[in-house]
This record gives C-alpha cells, sequence and structure tokens, in this order.
C-alpha cells in the first residue's frame, strides 16, 4: 500500500501545472468560505473528517466498476450531500474537493490540467451545490449529481474522445458512458435519501456538534 501511495505521489509530483491547478481551486474554495463567513470550527471539521471516511468506505462496495473509470455505489455520494444540507453549498465544495484529492491519490489518471480539474475534484465538488437546496433533500441530491455529470460529461468529450468507438460521436459517446453509471447512482442516493429520516439525522448532527463541542 505503501509503494502505490508513493508511485500516485510520485505521479501528482510529475504535472506540477496540475497541482498547480488543485491549489488554485483549493484557494478559491477558501475565499468562497470566507467571504460567507462560514467559520472552520472544530464540529465543522470533525463532521467534514467523518463524512469523507465514510464517503471513501462507502465508495469500496462497488456494485459495478466502468472499465475507463467510474463505480456505481451503494450510495457513496451520500456523506458528501449531508455536508452539504448540513453547512450549505461552500462547505459542501471544500468537502467534494477534500475528496476529489483522496481519489486522486489513490487512483491518479493525468493527461492534463484541465483533465485533473474535471476528472476529480469539480465533479464532487458539484455535490456541494444541494446546498441550495436545505429542505428538498431530493431535488438538492438531484442537482449536485447533475452537476458531477456535466464535469466528467465534458471531460469525456475533450480529453476521452479517442475511446469512442469508430464512427461514434464523442458527445453521444460520453453522454452514455456517463449516464451508464451516473443514473442508477442518483437512483440510488435518490432511494436512500427517500428512505432515510435526514431531516432528522441533520439535526442530530447540530445537536451531537452543540453538546459535545458548545457549538452554536
Amino acid at each position: 500500500m505503501q509503494e502505490t501511495a508513493l508511485k500516485n505521489l510520485t505521479e501528482l509530483a510529475a504535472h506540477p501545472s496540475s497541482l498547480f491547478a488543485l491549489l488554485g481551486t483549493a484557494l478559491l474554495i477558501l475565499a468562497l468560505i470566507y467571504s460567507k463567513k462560514t467559520k472552520l470550527n472544530t464540529p465543522l471539521l470533525v463532521h467534514v473528517g467523518l463524512m469523507l471516511a465514510l464517503t471513501v468506505i462507502l465508495h469500496q462496495f462497488r456494485l459495478y466498476h466502468m472499465p475507463q473509470g467510474g463505480s456505481i455505489t451503494l450510495g457513496g455520494m451520500i456523506p458528501l450531500l449531508f455536508i452539504a444540507f448540513r453547512y450549505g453549498p461552500g462547505v459542501g465544495y471544500l468537502a467534494g474537493f477534500l475528496y476529489g484529492m483522496i481519489n486522486l491519490l489513490q487512483d491518479p489518471f493525468v493527461m492534463h490540467p484541465v483533465q485533473v480539474l474535471f476528472d476529480y475534484p469539480l465533479p464532487y465538488m458539484a455535490l456541494g451545490l444541494a446546498g441550495y437546496f436545505k429542505d428538498r433533500f431530493l431535488l438538492g441530491a438531484s442537482i449536485g449529481i447533475f452537476g458531477r455529470f456535466i464535469c466528467h460529461y465534458i471531460s469525456g468529450i475533450i480529453f476521452f474522445a479517442s475511446y469512442a468507438p469508430e464512427g461514434t460521436s464523442p458527445y453521444l459517446y460520453s453522454l452514455l458512458f456517463n449516464a451508464a453509471y451516473l443514473l442508477p447512482e442518483l437512483l440510488i442516493c435518490l432511494f436512500i435519501l427517500k428512505v432515510l429520516p435526514v431531516k432528522r439525522l441533520l439535526l442530530q448532527m447540530h445537536n451531537t456538534a452543540k453538546n459535545n463541542f458548545s457549538y452554536k
């Protein structure tokens, strides 16, 4: 595992422009959070850390893994959606960026700095859009996952057109390829959100933070 991690870091270090692009994205997120006057306090950081860990775990339970990337999981995006619902889009973007970085370190595939952005941090940052719909969970999840789809779709058209079968439009290929796993992923997430007592769980997150960290 250590050898794999070192190999992945070495591969990333060979593309410094990608690292600068990621750093610039992180700074933009922090600037957005600061402009909204959101405090990066202890309960928030604890919740983000726990949800990131849960996201990593859930993404290990793959129902299907696409040949060229992308998986159908057992609700792997639910924890990031919870962060967006609980703390709003700014923190949702931050949590998505951090998970995108974790995903990049686990399985880097670097072709171009823009490709790195559209395949790793941006798709998961898009889940933060759900934070604009705190009381409409199904709509928020749908918009967030659609935002993720758009990022992968653009990347597929620009950087993976060569994988399209001969005579097939890269626009159609990217559409069908990304929809093949993100549509089932969306349906699974909507089902889970429909079944879970989301409002009660979010309230429990608030009460736990308040009681354990004197958070207001």
